[in-house]
């Protein structure tokens, strides 16, 4: 039939492109999500990196000549310089996690004819936070502490020589030249030593994890058996007055930690950074008490001093029965001011707050009556 073609030109296409192209925007975002969890997710304050600088592009081997003057002599130039591989603190960073295990700088260019220099290699600067330690060999070779403070972690390669170079009164015609020299190569560890204002410090399943998402955005996993949390997660809390104080949930702790049992050394570090302590125990256990004893105890025997820093005693699962009968005895035997609430159904968490915020504003005016600036979220 003469209409064959055309009603095939008219008829719906077999699929929907755009029924494809949502299909295909969900498994993006999808990707997306997944990727901004695993970078987000964790609090990582420690990273082993390798850098390596630019190699240096070769001198140039040329000679001059045009008409009438055929024997210009040499005029190769030199190559550029390798790029240099820079860390550079930035306060916009807060953790290391988008720090990747190796870098490299930008190659120069070979030089070129007519005493042309090589280009240089650019640079690759890396992001890391205020508060960044770098050590090579157990050394500490330095220490970011302002922000845009910079340190040259890898040098780029110097640039070959170019055959004009070795020009002289013996030798009106080099032909040689010299190759550009490879970048410094080191690895490097990277430690921060900043990781937030207040630190959860309890026992496993004393409920700091629920207390976090309570108080904070963070989302660290919960679950009812010990050791969830594994890896150390920052919570922010934001104030009215645009204030922010940043509280760690410190994977929890078990008797001899200080010997490397359990989860070990890696995780006193954290509490070790901490500017004030909020201890978390949980109130329906036999002697609650007992907890504090053990968890200052390990503290100590860590550091000497470290358990007394400004310090509240935070008496979770306040919504138990077995707890009212346990929060009266506990501050008879505690020294510490002890604030009860439940992170599960959100009592007294006002009270916390409050009081957190007042160890926040202590430690700011102590630290500028001592010249330094506090550290700021």
């Amino acid at each position: 039939s003469p209409w064959k073609p055309l009603l095939l030109l008219l008829s719906p296409p077999a699929f929907s492109t755009s029924r494809a192209r949502r299909a295909k925007d969900r498994r993006l975002r999808a990707k997306r999500a997944i990727s901004e969890r695993q970078l987000t997710r964790y609090f990582v304050d420690q990273r082993k990196v390798r850098v390596v600088g630019g190699q240096g592009g070769g001198g140039g081997h040329s000679f001059y000549s045009e008409p009438r003057k055929i024997f210009g002599g040499p005029d190769g130039g030199n190559g550029g310089d390798g790029g240099h591989v820079i860390f550079k603190a930035d306060q916009q960073m807060k953790s290391l996690s988008s720090v990747f295990p190796f870098y490299q700088g930008f190659h120069g260019e070979r030089g070129g004819s007519k005493n042309c220099y090589g280009a240089n290699g650019a640079h690759v600067y890396v992001k890391v936070p205020v508060g960044t330690l770098v050590k090579e060999d157990g050394r500490v070779v330095a220490d970011l502490t302002q922000h845009g403070e910079e340190y040259v972690a890898a040098y780029g390669g110097a640039g070959g020589k170019g055959n004009r170079f070795f020009l002289s009164n013996e030798n009106r015609a080099p032909t040689f030249f010299t190759p550009g020299e490879p970048g410094q190569e080191r690895v490097l560890h990277l430690e921060l030593k900043t990781t937030a204002h207040a630190g959860l410090v309890g026992f496993p399943n004393a409920g700091k994890s629920s207390l976090l998402r309570a108080i904070s955005r963070a989302k660290p996993a919960v679950a009812a058996y010990p050791f969830t949390t594994l890896n150390p997660h920052v919570g922010i809390v934001h104030y009215q007055d645009y204030e922010q104080v940043a509280v760690a949930d410190i994977p929890g702790l078990i008797k001899g930690a200080h010997q490397n049992r359990g989860l070990g050394m890696a995780f006193l570090k954290h509490i070790e950074r901490c500017r004030f302590l909020l201890y978390v125990v949980d109130l329906s256990v036999p002697q609650p008490w007992i907890q504090l004893q053990d968890l200052k105890h390990e503290l100590e025997a860590y550091e000497k001093g470290l358990s007394e820093r400004p310090r509240v005693v935070i008496g979770n699962k306040f919504d138990l029965a077995q707890s009212r009968i346990n929060l009266p005895l506990l501050r008879e035997r505690v020294a510490e001011r002890v604030i009860a609430l439940s992170a599960l159904t959100g009592d007294n968490l006002e009270e916390l707050l409050w009081h957190l915020r007042e160890l926040y504003d202590t430690y700011v005016k102590t630290e500028q009556s001592r010249g330094q600036s506090p550290v700021k979220w």
